[in-house]
């Protein structure tokens, strides 16, 4: 089934494609014949209980796993063999499930780091310092600074080291660096993993905010199943590698593979009650 959201993006070709994808690692298959697409401007969401190749699945259209099978293709080219570098610079950012910032620096020159892939200069320029050198500083500065960091909101941590802050607001920096890449694409592993219930209302502001205002198509994976019915256009389904449901929220949440993948029974009223309440992700974190 293609991706489809309602809106602009319903007729509109796919922005990525994940065709047949396999994953193997010896003889264990981490991903099976895996195969969705992600429409342009869509929120797409990748569930599943933990093991079921989720991160695997994210780590291999970043560029950092190479599949046994299968393509993947951005904006209709091929990009199976595209390393992971050339991938972030054509307009695939990301962040990590487990914070993979440089603790020892601020966060002002964390996120700029987002923008390394982007950057013109040579080293003779960045050596000396030279005229292409500070115009970049000085355009990179000004964009992280008035559009960044004002739209995530924490032009007041902009100078203090990201060891010194608090895990949401870490994650916050994270997302920060990630948009520093100038995605089409923002692809966020667990983005609100670990947050309490705040921290995690504000990073959903945060990506409604970002395909709204910026136009950047999100693909996420995340465990919290009330954010993923609220937010989505479309879920895609894993467990144990394979894709068992695809489509809108509300026909996956009803689906009885789905319900059997994370309850291990066919009671639809027990997993609304669950996605209600919101204690599905407890239960599979």
């Amino acid at each position: 089934m293609e991706n489809s959201p309602e809106g602009s993006a319903s007729s509109a070709t796919p922005l990525l494609q994940i065709e047949g994808v396999t994953l193997r690692f010896g003889g264990v298959r981490a991903l099976n014949d895996v195969s969705f697409s992600v429409a342009p401007g869509s929120i797409t969401a990748v569930i599943g209980p933990n093991g079921a190749g989720k991160t695997s699945l994210f780590n291999t259209v970043s560029g950092f796993y190479r599949p046994s099978a299968g393509h993947i293709r951005f904006k209709g080219q091929d990009i199976t063999r595209v390393p992971a570098p050339q991938r972030a610079k054509m307009g695939l950012g990301r962040s990590f499930q487990n914070i993979a910032l440089f603790r020892g620096m601020t966060v002002l020159d964390n996120i700029k780091l987002g923008r390394h892939s982007h950057l013109k200069t040579n080293v003779l320029d960045a050596l000396f310092y030279l005229g292409r050198a500070q115009r970049e500083e000085a355009e990179l500065r000004a964009d992280i600074e008035e559009r960044i960091i004002d739209f995530l909101e924490i032009d007041h941590i902009r100078h203090a080291p990201v060891s010194a802050l608090s895990y949401g607001l870490q994650k916050r920096v994270e997302m920060a660096r990630a948009l520093a890449m100038q995605p089409e694409i923002l692809m966020l592993d667990e983005p609100v993993a670990g947050m309490n219930r705040e921290e995690t209302e504000d990073m959903a502001r945060f990506i409604l905010d970002v395909r709204e205002e910026w136009g950047v198509t999100v693909l996420m994976v995340e465990h919290d199943m009330g954010m993923v019915m609220d937010l989505s256009d479309y879920v895609v389904v894993l467990n144990f590698g394979q894709v068992i449901a695809q489509g809108a929220p509300a026909d996956v949440q009803a689906d009885p593979e789905v319900i059997r993948a994370y309850l291990g029974s066919g009671d639809v009223s027990d997993l609304r009650r669950k996605l209600h309440d919101g204690i599905v992700s407890k239960a599979v974190a």
